[in-house]
């Protein structure tokens, strides 16, 4: 808001003019200049020479025939396409958005990254992917995770500018507690997070009990070493009060035994934490399988043994390629 008055005084124009400006972007939702009728068809012309409007047009839109969850693709301004998941739950609307376009993260058992990076998204076009979807659905987004194509930490000026325009009182308004970022631990990114002292929840993509494994599942963990990022993740806690979470994504024969579960069990002890098992959803470009439903409840049951508290995440959009970047990589795959 405060950029917005300032380059609204230097057109010119009186300071009032930036409210306005600002509530039909982060308010009413405007895709356009052209829809901001209380402002002069003088100072939209200007607005034109002088700024570039954000908006994202909708390519594809997936309903789920099983849960109701909708999956959209989006393409941006340069013709790349990213996407989005709206979810349904009984405490409120959830939507998940990309942070990047690709991702250069390389873990092994995700589709995002198969591609690598092409670019990171500017915070307007992070805010869009809720706003279309709000507008789209006609429903109310209450929780917003960033957990989709891209690493938030590689893209960490951007996503704290977006974290701080979603939870303006003058925008959305959603709460800080109500955000959750996810990271495959890029340990200093994660310090500077905490630092910020922001009250959004940091969940870590963990999917390994030892450094060993880490490294076969996740190129990052070539760069890290498991206990500095835990040592960040406790460091996050100790500045923000702020719960962890730890994504775990089972996949069969691969981190699914007993053992794993103990040494993930005893790697936690004692951090005031969430775990959340994931089975792998998985890809044709990759030999993973998905762990047999006895298994994962048999894991969950382990750990919840040495008294580590664990959830097993619901499936959602399973039917209509619901896991981070299938669905741009099947639009991509069709385009060539």
């Amino acid at each position: 808001m405060e950029e917005l008055t300032a380059h609204i005084a230097a057109l010119g124009e009186k300071p009032f003019r930036a409210k306005q400006l600002y509530q039909w972007m982060h308010r009413k939702l405007a895709d356009s200049y052209d829809e901001m009728t209380n402002l002069s068809a003088a100072l939209r012309g200007k607005l034109r020479d002088t700024c570039e409007y954000i908006h994202l047009e909708m390519v594809d839109r997936k309903i789920s025939a099983v849960d109701g969850t909708e999956k959209y693709l989006f393409r941006l301004a340069d013709g790349s396409v990213i996407e989005s998941v709206l979810m349904r739950y009984h405490h409120g609307n959830s939507v998940c958005i990309s942070s990047q376009v690709g991702c250069r993260m390389g873990c092994r058992f995700c589709a995002s990254t198969i591609g690598g990076l092409t670019r990171n998204l500017l915070p307007s076009e992070m805010l869009d992917q809720i706003y279309q979807i709000q507008k789209i659905s006609g429903e109310r987004v209450s929780n917003v995770v960033v957990m989709g194509t891209g690493e938030p930490l590689d893209n960490y000026d951007n996503l704290l500018r977006f974290l701080r325009i979603l939870t303006d009182e003058n925008g959305l308004n959603i709460s800080q507690r109500n955000v959750t970022v996810s990271t495959c631990g890029i340990v200093e990114k994660i310090r500077a997070l905490a630092d910020e002292k922001l009250q959004i929840t940091l969940a870590l993509s963990l999917h390994a009990s030892n450094q060993e494994k880490r490294k076969q599942l996740m190129m990052v963990a070539h760069k890290y070493e498991l206990q500095d990022v835990l040592d960040a993740c406790r460091y996050y806690f100790d500045q923000t009060g702020r719960r962890i979470t730890f994504e775990y994504s089972l996949v069969g024969g691969v981190n699914d035994t007993e053992q794993d579960a103990r040494e993930l069990a005893a790697l936690l002890s004692g951090l005031n934490c969430h775990v959340n098992l994931i089975p792998v959803n998985p890809i044709k470009e990759r030999n993973f399988v998905e762990p047999e439903r006895a298994v994962v409840q048999d894991f969950k049951n382990k750990l919840e043994k040495y008294r580590i508290n664990v959830t097993i995440r619901r499936e959602m959009g399973r039917d209509i390629a619901g896991a981070c970047g299938q669905l741009r990589k099947s639009y991509i795959e069709n385009q060539k």
